[in-house]
């Protein structure tokens, strides 16, 4: 997992090189990539989100990985669902400097199993967040990535951005207890490194995420934790040491209401129930 460790990879905070703007239509132009509206967590990175259909007197959310939670890592066939929080991150701008700390005080989905992700509601609206910092949430794709596609992942934690390609998708990823599904498999020379946990996959075209980074193939074991192994349709297991990989971020638009709440019982829901 990529979360930032008491004895981490050491890497120097680098400039950023790639903004996206929140929803794009396809004809727009779409902004390389920055740091603008991604949050600093403590150990993880995140950032600020809306569903294809949010409105702007909506609350904002905050998004990361399932590992990334303040209580810990979340045991295997556990699902958190609208429990409250007092996470706070940093809001940060296109040049990674801070701009305010926003707060959550929900937990509106989290979960360690089939995918990685913590989705908070925050205590701002997105209008709030607009008015007062020019914030711009990054949308949630409500489609399947495709492999062979341009993608950057800009990380709140080391204030850089990693410009890489999906390579493919892993029907099974597991590491440790937690097993994962549809995983996004980066190119070989997509090093992403503790600390950038959380980060968002932004699609180079669209401007919107397409998945969230949440591990990686650390010292070539198998299967244990920091180092994840693919699982073929036979039942077999392979490693690839320093490969990293991401959770598809679509899966939460297949289970919203028409009130933009998360109705796991939804037909077509892929997000892993209790």
């Amino acid at each position: 997992m990529r979360l930032r460790r008491a004895v981490a990879v050491m890497a120097a905070a680098v400039a950023a090189t790639t903004a996206a703007l929140a929803g794009p239509t396809p004809a727009q132009a779409v902004s390389a990539v920055t740091l603008a509206n991604t949050i600093a967590l403590s150990n993880c990175s995140a950032s600020l989100v809306r569903y294809p259909t949010s409105v702007s007197t909506d609350r904002a959310m905050m998004l990361t990985n399932g590992h990334c939670y303040e209580g810990g890592l979340i045991p295997a066939g556990t699902v958190l669902q609208n429990r409250t929080s007092s996470r706070s991150g940093t809001l940060l701008n296109s040049s990674g400097r801070a701009l305010a700390t926003v707060r959550a005080d929900r937990i509106l989905y989290a979960t360690m199993t089939g995918t990685d992700v913590t989705l908070y509601r925050l205590t701002s609206t997105y209008a709030t967040l607009s008015s007062s910092y020019g914030a711009a949430p990054l949308t949630i794709s409500a489609s399947h990535p495709a492999a062979g596609a341009s993608m950057s992942i800009p990380s709140s934690y080391w204030k850089r951005i990693w410009n890489c390609k999906i390579d493919s998708f892993v029907p099974t990823l597991r590491e440790d207890e937690w097993t994962w599904r549809d995983s996004i498999r980066y190119n070989a020379d997509c090093d992403t490194i503790h600390g950038t946990s959380g980060s968002p996959i932004v699609d180079a075209n669209s401007g919107q995420i397409i998945g969230i980074n949440n591990t990686g193939n650390d010292d070539g074991e198998r299967c244990t934790l920091n180092n994840p192994c693919e699982v073929d349709a036979n039942g077999t297991t392979h490693v690839y040491q320093g490969q990293s990989y991401g959770e598809q971020t679509y899966w939460f638009t297949t289970c919203l209401t028409s009130t933009r709440t998360i109705d796991l019982t939804k037909s077509g829901c892929l997000l892993t129930k209790p």
